[in-house]
């Protein structure tokens, strides 16, 4: 299996330099919160020498892939197996207080999309799980079968922003009366026939409530919100974090995050901003970056990332 033919890293020029400049000395310390099968992290060694590598992934699957793509740099990778809210605690079991770059490249990852039995993708029949980390926690299956219609409609709300979700919420109480909900295409089935014709034109039915199913699984919102603030907070000054979202939700938290770290916290009215109110980051890219056209015909995996960057540029107060 050659990883670089089936796993193509998102924006990865455009990360690397965003992250360069925080890793031009000898020694300096690259996070990748978010691992994978290690093809950001592997560019990142190769292009520069002098860093050390920590690799964060909740995927036990996707840790023994990323080693062995990893094991030619020998002694400056280190791969943990943590949720990347975790952040500082696995940094500091290295041994460090500090990440000179830190790189987020959230969502369901290609190996989870293309392993079928994982359940994440509607387009194929499997059992229904969407685990990221499957030694632990609650199956979709579980939350299918055991979420009231008020608990279903919420997360289908609140994580899919699907429109029809207390129509959804309905039909899959009414089909697990008579059978257990185990499998996706069986979910696919009964989405496809609680959608109402007039809008069975505008897109899968499927696509929002399995992004919902998989954000409630693994906690995904919850979780980087406690990630963000974990990794601004072990950046020194000169230190840098790159993210990559590839839904709104994640998008939003991130950008609310980021602004909040680079505004200052001067009171209204204050006629001189005081040291310990400016600023503790800037912020590296307007807006979010998007993909090429380009890439995106490459890669159509990055048609939906949403990128966003910032420096530490002061101490904490």
């Amino acid at each position: 299996m050659n990883l670089r033919d089936i796993h193509t890293p998102v924006l990865l020029e455009r990360c690397v330099e965003l992250l360069a400049p925080a890793l031009q000395r000898d020694g300096a310390v690259l996070v990748d919160a978010t691992l994978g099968m290690g093809g950001h992290s592997e560019a990142f060694l190769e292009r520069f020498p002098g860093i050390r590598l920590i690799g964060l992934d909740r995927d036990q699957d996707a840790l023994r892939i990323a080693w062995e793509r990893l094991a030619p740099f020998g002694d400056r990778v280190t791969l943990v197996h943590t949720v990347y809210d975790g952040i500082a605690d696995a940094v500091s079991s290295t041994g460090l207080h500090s990440a000179d770059g830190i790189l987020f490249d959230l969502g369901v990852s290609s190996l989870q999309l293309d392993e079928a039995d994982r359940g994440f993708a509607y387009a194929q029949d499997a059992p229904l799980d969407m685990r990221m980390d499957q030694s632990i926690g609650t199956t979709a299956a579980d939350v299918l079968a055991t979420y009231s219609e008020g608990q279903l409609r919420r997360i289908f709300e609140r994580y899919g922003e699907e429109k029809l979700s207390g129509r959804y919420a309905r039909a899959i109480i009414e089909a697990r009366g008579q059978a257990p909900i185990l499998r996706s295409g069986r979910l696919v089935e009964i989405l496809q026939a609680a959608t109402p014709h007039a809008v069975k034109g505008a897109g899968h039915p499927a696509k929002r409530v399995f992004q919902a199913l998989r954000i409630e699984v693994n906690s995904e919102l919850s979780v980087l919100e406690r990630a963000i603030p974990a990794a601004l907070g072990i950046l020194p000054v000169g230190g840098r974090i790159v993210v990559m979202s590839y839904q709104s939700l994640e998008d939003r938290l991130v950008k609310r995050e980021l602004a909040d770290a680079s505004a200052s916290t001067a009171p209204a009215g204050l006629p001189v901003e005081l040291p310990e109110h400016a600023p503790r980051f800037r912020l590296l890219v307007k807006g979010a970056e998007l993909a090429s056209p380009e890439e995106i015909a490459r890669n159509p995996r990055a048609t939906p990332v949403r990128l966003r960057a910032a420096e530490r540029i002061r101490e904490a107060a």
